[in-house]
C-alpha cells in the first residue's frame, strides 16, 4: 500500500484533502456542549390539590400513581415529594441513553390508569408530565426600571406573555414562573355569610353557574324554513371579566320578598395574586423570573442563545419599562471550557512540532509529522459528525490525547527513513520504500493495541459509559486515521519533501543541534551499556521490579476517589433555611440581610433571591453570578473558596437561620448540587417518627466528622399543627351533611380553585377562601358555620375540638419508601469517596430498619468505581491477545505487558502528590498510559524480535534493538508528554478537568519512558529464555543463537 503512494504522491494529498475538507465542513454542523447526555433521563409527573396538608396528599395522590408506575423500561428510581403547599411531584429517572419521549409515553400511559382513582379537585386542575431535569438552565428576571409595575404586574405579563412563548422554544423542557400572575381572589367574612345563611359552597355553586359560557347556537341554522333571509350566533351567558361583575354575582334569591343576595354583600373580591408563596428579587430590588429548564437530551447552549435571541425580539413590546435581566446562566462556563480546551489543543500542537523538530533537526522531516496532525484532527471531526456526536470537553480531550498519540505514527516513518539515508545513503524514495517494509508491522501493531485500549470503553453502560464513550470513539477514530495517514500521505511526503543526505552527514550539525546531538549519542552510548549491565543482574533487576509493584499496590489503594473534580462554574447557589414554623417575615429579613452582604462581595456579579420555591415560609434560595474567571485571580476566589466563605460569612451574621452557600453540580442534572447526595429510607416500616430520630442521629454524627461539612437534610423540618376533629355523632344529631363540614373547612382555610375567568384576553383562576383575619388564630374555626338540614346555621364548636399535634410539611419517598435526603460537601481536601466512605461509616450505627440508598452523582460515582477494575482487565486482555495475534506468539506479548505497571505507577504518584484523586478522567489517562507504555515497548521488541529472526544472538539484538529505537522512542514519548503540559498546568474554567487528565497521564509516561526502555529489553530476554528452555526437549537450539540470562 505504502509502495503505490510513493510512486504517486498526488493520489495520497487528493485523500488528505478530502479527509481535512469532509471534518472542517462538519465542525459547523456539530453542535457545541459541555458534557454529552451524561445524566439519566428525567421524567416528572405533578399534580396539584390545594389546600390539602402533605400527608392528605401522599396518602391520595402520591402513593396512587407511585403504585400504577410499575413495568416501566430501563427505570433506575423514583423519587417523590408531596408538600402542604399542595403540590406532588414525582421524579422518575431512568439509565442514561434512554429515549425520553419513549419514556415520558410509557410514564403518560401508567398515569392514565391512576387518574380515575385522584381526588377530583386534583383531575381539574390537571396532572402533568414533562420530560426535563430538577435544575435550571437559566433564571430570567423581569424588572421594571421606572418601578411602575409590581411583582405580581412583571408575575403576570411573564404567566401570559412569555411562559408560553419561551415553552415553545426546541429544547426548552419546562419553564417555571417565580413569582406569580393574577387570578380573581374572593375574600369570605365568616359574619356575612351566617347572617344571610350561607355557606362557601353556596358561593361555589353561584360562581360555577354564573361565570360560564353557554352554546346557545344560532338564528336560522340548518335545517332552516322556506323564505328564511336572517342567520346570526346567538351569544348567551359568557365568563366574567372584572372584579365588580363578581361582585353583582347573585348568591340568593328570595322569590317572595324579591330580595337578593350579591356576591359583594358576603366577600371581598380583588385582583390578586394567583400564589402568594413564591416572590423573587434580582440585586435585591423587586422583580418576578422564570426559571427555564432543559428538555433531557437538548444542547444547552443551543437553547440559551435561542431564549436570549427569543427575549430580544419580544423586548421592545414589554410594558412598564420592563427589561429582561439574564441573572442566572450556566452556559458560560460551557462555552470558555470549550475554548480553553481549544486553546491547550494548539498550544499542544506547538509544543509537538517543536519536540519534533528539535530531534529531527530539518523543517522538511518536522514538516511530514507537523501536516499529518491537522489532517487527522479535522478527519476526526468528520468521524465524530457522522457518528452524531459533539464537540464538547471530553471529545476535545479526546483530541488533546490523541495528538500525541498520531505523530508517533508519523515520527516513526520519518524517523526510519532518515536514519536509512544517514546510514546506508539512500535515495529519499529508496529510503522509504525499505524504511516502510521495515515498520509498516510496528505501525498496524501499535495503532491495533491503542485501539484494543480503547475500544472496551465504548461498551460500558450508566454515566460513566457515556463518558468513556466519548474518549474511545474520538481518539480510536483519530488512532485509525493516523495509520491510515502515515501509510499514504507520510511516505509519499518523506519520498518528495526530504533531501537526499550522504552517510553520516547528521554529525556535522553545528551550534546547538551539534551539541545536542553529541550529548545524545554519548548518553544513547551509555543507556546501551547500561541495559547490557542490567541484562547480567537479570534477578536484582527483578526484585526491583517487584518492589516497584508493591509500591504501585500500596499507592493505588490509598488515591482518595471521586466522580468528577469540581469546577469553578462561575455560579453558587444558596439555600436559607429557617427554624420550621417562622414565617414569611421573618424569612424575608433575613433574606434582605443575606442580600446587603451578597452586594458588599466584590466577587459577586448579579444575584436572585427567591422565597416560597419549596412552598413553604421557612426556605429561601438565591442563584448567584460571579464575576468573569480573569477577574478573580486571587487566593482563594475560586468558586469553591468563596461557598465556604460566604456560608462562615453568613453562619456569624445570623442567628436564627441556617445559610448554606454551595456549588452546583459538576454535571447538570446529576443532583442538586455539588457533593454526596443519600437517601435515608424506612426499609423496616419503623414509621415517620422514628425516621427522624435516624436523620437527627445521622445529622449530629456526620456533624463531628471530619471529613464532611454542611451536612443537611434537603426536607423540611416537621412542624407544629393544628388538628381539628371532628365528633360525627355530634354532627348528625345536629342534622349536618358531612359534605358540607368537609367543604366549608376546606375552603374557608386552605381555600379551592373554583373555575376561570377572563383577563386581559387570557383564562386566569378564580379562588374562594375565608378573609385574612378570619384564618389567623386557633379560634378562627370557632367563627364559620354549617348549615343544617333545618336551614339553621350550626358553629364548629357545637360539633368540633381542636388540638395542637406536630407533623412534617414535606413528605418524601424514594423508589416507593418514606425517606429522607440527605445532602453535604467533603471538608476542605476531602475527596467525595472518602466523604462517602465516612456517611457509609455513620450509616452503619443507625439503628434496625432504616436503610439507604446513593443518589444522584454519587450514585454514579458508586456505579463508576465498581467498574473501573472491570475496565482495566477487559482494555488489558484485549491488548495481549492483539499483540498475540500479531506476533504469532503467546511469549512476545507478555515482554510488552510486563512494562504496562510501571507507567500505571507514574500515573498513580503524580495524582496522588498533585493532591487529585482517582476519578472518571484518572481511568482514561490510565488506559492512554497502558496503551503508550505498550506502544513504546512494541518498538524494540519488533525490532529486536526482526533481528533475532536474521540470525542475530539474542542478547545482541536487544542490544541492536535499544540502540536502533532510543530516538524514536523519546521522541514519540517526549511529543505526547509536551502534548499534554497544557492540560497538566492549565488554569482558569474548567482547569479541574483538564488537570485531572493531564497530570496523570504526564506522569504515566514520565515513568513509562523513564524505566521502561531499561526494563522491556530486560523481560524479552528473560520471557524469550523462558519459552526457549521449555521448548529445547523438541526443538534443540545452539547455544549461540539462544544465549542464557547471566545470573545475578
Amino acid at each position: 500500500m505504502a509502495r503505490f503512494f510513493i510512486d504517486r504522491p498526488i493520489f495520497a494529498w487528493v485523500i488528505a484533502i478530502v479527509i481535512m475538507l469532509a471534518g472542517a465542513l462538519s465542525i459547523s454542523t456539530l453542535p457545541l456542549e459541555q458534557y454529552p447526555d451524561i445524566a439519566p433521563t428525567k421524567v416528572t409527573i405533578n399534580a396539584t390539590y390545594t389546600g390539602a396538608s402533605a400527608k392528605t396528599i401522599e396518602d391520595s395522590v402520591t402513593q396512587v400513581i407511585e403504585q400504577k408506575m410499575k413495568g416501566l423500561d430501563r427505570l433506575v428510581s423514583m423519587s417523590s415529594s408531596s408538600t402542604s403547599s399542595g403540590t406532588a411531584r414525582i421524579e422518575l429517572t431512568f439509565e442514561a441513553g434512554t429515549n425520553a419521549d419513549v419514556a415520558q409515553m410509557q410514564v403518560q400511559n401508567k398515569l392514565q390508569q391512576a387518574e380515575s382513582q385522584l381526588p377530583q379537585s386534583v383531575q381539574n386542575q390537571g396532572v402533568t408530565v414533562t420530560k426535563s431535569g430538577t435544575d435550571f438552565l437559566m433564571i430570567v428576571s423581569l424588572i421594571s426600571q421606572d418601578g411602575s409595575a409590581s411583582a405580581t404586574d412583571i408575575g403576570d405579563y411573564i404567566s401570559s406573555s412569555l411562559l408560553d412563548v419561551v415553552s415553545r422554544i426546541d429544547g426548552v423542557g419546562d419553564v417555571q414562573t417565580l413569582g406569580s400572575g393574577y387570578a380573581m381572589r374572593i375574600w369570605l367574612d365568616p359574619a356575612k355569610l351566617q347572617k344571610y345563611s350561607l355557606m362557601p359552597s353556596d358561593v361555589t355553586t353561584a360562581l360555577t353557574s354564573q361565570n360560564t359560557e353557554v352554546s346557545a347556537g344560532q338564528l336560522g341554522a340548518l335545517p332552516a324554513a322556506a323564505g328564511q333571509r336572517l342567520s346570526a350566533t346567538i351569544t348567551a351567558r359568557s365568563k366574567l371579566g372584572t372584579a365588580d361583575q363578581f361582585r353583582e354575582v347573585i348568591v340568593k334569591s328570595d322569590s317572595s320578598s324579591g330580595a337578593i343576595v350579591r356576591l359583594g354583600d358576603v366577600a371581598r373580591i380583588e385582583l390578586g395574586s394567583e400564589s402568594y408563596t413564591i416572590s423573587s428579587r434580582f440585586d435585591g430590588k423587586p422583580a418576578a423570573a422564570m426559571g427555564v429548564k432543559l428538555a433531557t437530551g437538548a444542547n444547552a447552549l443551543t437553547v440559551s442563545n435561542a431564549v436570549k435571541a427569543k427575549l430580544d425580539e419580544l423586548s421592545p413590546f414589554f410594558p412598564n419599562q420592563m427589561k429582561a435581566v439574564v441573572g442566572y446562566d450556566t452556559t458560560p462556563f460551557v462555552r470558555i471550557s470549550i475554548e480553553e480546551v481549544a486553546k491547550t489543543l494548539a498550544e499542544a500542537m506547538v509544543l509537538v512540532v517543536l519536540i519534533m523538530y528539535l530531534f529531527l533537526q530539518n523543517l522538511r522531516a518536522t514538516l511530514v509529522p507537523a501536516i499529518a496532525v491537522p489532517v487527522v484532527l479535522l478527519g476526526t471531526f468528520g468521524v465524530l459528525a457522522l457518528l452524531g456526536y459533539s464537540i464538547n470537553t471530553l471529545t476535545m480531550f479526546g483530541m488533546v490525547l490523541a495528538i500525541g498519540l498520531l505523530v508517533d505514527d508519523a515520527i516513526v516513518v520519518v524517523e526510519n527513513v532518515e536514519r536509512l539515508m544517514t546510514e546506508e545513503g539512500l535515495s529519499p524514495k529508496e529510503a522509504t520504500r525499505k524504511s516502510m517494509g521495515q515498520i509498516t508491522g510496528a505501525l498496524v501493531g501499535i495503532a491495533l493495541v491503542l485501539s484494543a485500549v480503547f475500544i472496551p470503553m465504548a461498551f460500558f453502560g450508566g454515566s460513566t459509559g457515556v463518558i468513556y464513550r466519548q474518549f474511545s470513539v474520538t481518539i480510536v477514530a483519530a488512532m485509525l486515521l493516523s495509520v491510515l495517514v502515515a501509510l499514504t500521505l507520510s511516505p509519499a511526503l518523506c519520498a518528495t519533501l526530504l533531501k537526499p543526505v550522504e552517510a553520516g552527514h547528521h554529525q556535522e550539525k553545528r551550534g546547538f543541534f551539534g551539541w545536542f546531538n553529541r550529548n545524545f549519542e554519548r548518553n544513547a552510548e551509555r543507556y546501551r551499556s547500561g541495559v547490557g549491565g542490567l541484562l547480567h543482574r537479570g534477578k536484582r533487576s527483578m526484585l526491583v521490579y517487584v518492589l516497584l509493584l508493591g509500591v504501585l499496590g500500596v499507592t493505588f489503594m490509598r488515591l482518595p476517589t471521586s466522580f468528577l473534580p469540581d469546577e469553578d462554574q462561575g455560579t453558587l447557589m444558596a439555600q436559607v433555611k429557617l427554624p420550621a414554623s417562622a414565617t414569611d417575615e421573618q424569612l424575608q429579613q433575613t433574606m434582605k440581610s443575606f442580600e446587603q452582604y451578597l452586594s458588599s462581595q466584590k466577587e459577586v456579579a448579579h444575584f436572585i433571591t427567591l422565597t416560597g420555591l419549596s412552598g413553604d415560609q421557612a426556605t429561601g434560595n438565591a442563584f448567584i453570578t460571579l464575576k468573569d474567571w480573569s477577574e478573580r485571580g486571587g487566593k482563594a476566589q475560586d468558586a469553591a473558596s468563596l461557598s465556604r466563605r460566604f456560608t462562615m460569612d453568613m453562619a456569624a451574621r445570623t442567628s436564627n437561620a441556617n445559610v448554606f452557600v454551595m456549588l452546583p453540580p459538576a454535571v447538570r442534572g446529576l443532583g442538586s448540587n455539588a457533593g454526596f447526595d443519600v437517601q435515608l429510607q424506612d426499609l423496616g416500616g419503623i414509621g415517620h417518627e422514628a425516621l427522624v430520630q435516624a436523620r437527627e442521629q445521622f445529622l449530629a454524627l456526620a456533624r463531628k466528622d471530619p471529613a464532611l461539612s454542611q451536612v443537611r437534610s434537603n426536607n423540611l423540618d416537621d412542624t407544629p399543627q393544628f388538628a381539628i376533629d371532628i365528633d360525627d355523632r355530634k354532627a348528625a344529631a345536629l342534622n349536618l351533611s358531612t359534605s358540607d363540614i368537609n367543604d366549608t373547612l376546606s375552603s374557608a382555610m386552605g381555600g379551592s380553585y373554583v373555575n376561570d375567568f377572563i383577563n386581559n384576553g387570557r383564562v386566569k383562576k378564580v379562588y374562594v377562601q375565608a378573609d385574612a383575619p378570619f384564618r389567623m388564630q386557633p379560634d378562627s374555626v370557632d367563627r364559620w358555620h354549617v348549615r343544617n338540614g333545618n336551614s339553621e346555621m350550626v358553629p364548629f364548636s357545637a360539633f368540633a375540638s381542636s388540638r395542637w399535634t406536630y407533623g412534617s410539611p414535606q413528605l418524601s419517598r424514594y423508589n416507593g419508601m418514606s425517606s429522607f435526603e440527605l445532602i453535604g460537601d467533603p471538608a476542605a481536601g476531602v475527596s467525595s469517596g472518602t466523604a462517602m466512605d465516612a456517611v457509609e461509616r455513620i450509616m452503619k450505627q443507625l439503628p434496625q430498619g432504616i436503610g439507604y440508598e446513593w443518589a444522584g452523582s454519587s450514585y454514579q460515582e458508586r456505579l463508576s468505581g465498581s467498574q473501573a477494575p472491570l475496565l482495566y482487565a477487559v482494555s488489558i486482555l484485549f491488548v495481549f491477545l492483539c499483540l498475540a495475534a500479531l506476533y504469532e506468539s503467546w511469549s512476545v506479548p507478555f515482554s510488552v505487558m510486563l512494562v504496562v505497571p510501571l507507567g500505571v505507577l507514574g500515573a498513580v504518584l503524580a495524582t496522588k502528590l498533585a493532591g487529585l484523586s482517582n476519578d472518571v478522567y484518572f481511568q482514561v489517562g490510565l488506559l492512554a498510559t497502558v496503551g503508550l507504555s505498550a506502544k513504546n515497548a512494541i518498538l524494540i521488541v519488533e525490532f529486536a524480535k526482526q533481528l533475532q529472526d536474521e540470525g542475530m544472538a539474542l542478547v545482541e539484538a536487544t542490544l541492536q534493538a535499544v540502540r536502533l529505537r532510543l530516538r524514536p522512542i523519546l521522541m514519540t514519548s517526549l511529543a505526547f508528554m509536551f502534548g499534554v503540559l497544557p492540560l497538566a498546568l492549565s488554569t482558569g474554567a474548567g482547569s479541574g478537568s483538564r488537570r485531572a487528565i493531564g497530570v496523570g497521564v504526564l506522569g504515566g509516561i514520565a515513568t513509562a519512558t523513564a524505566l521502561g526502555i531499561f526494563f522491556v529489553p530486560l523481560f524479552f530476554v528473560a520471557i524469550r529464555r523462558f519459552f526457549a528452555q521449555r521448548k529445547k526437549p523438541t526443538t534443540p537450539t545452539t547455544p549461540a543463537s539462544l544465549p542464557a540470562l547471566p545470573e545475578a
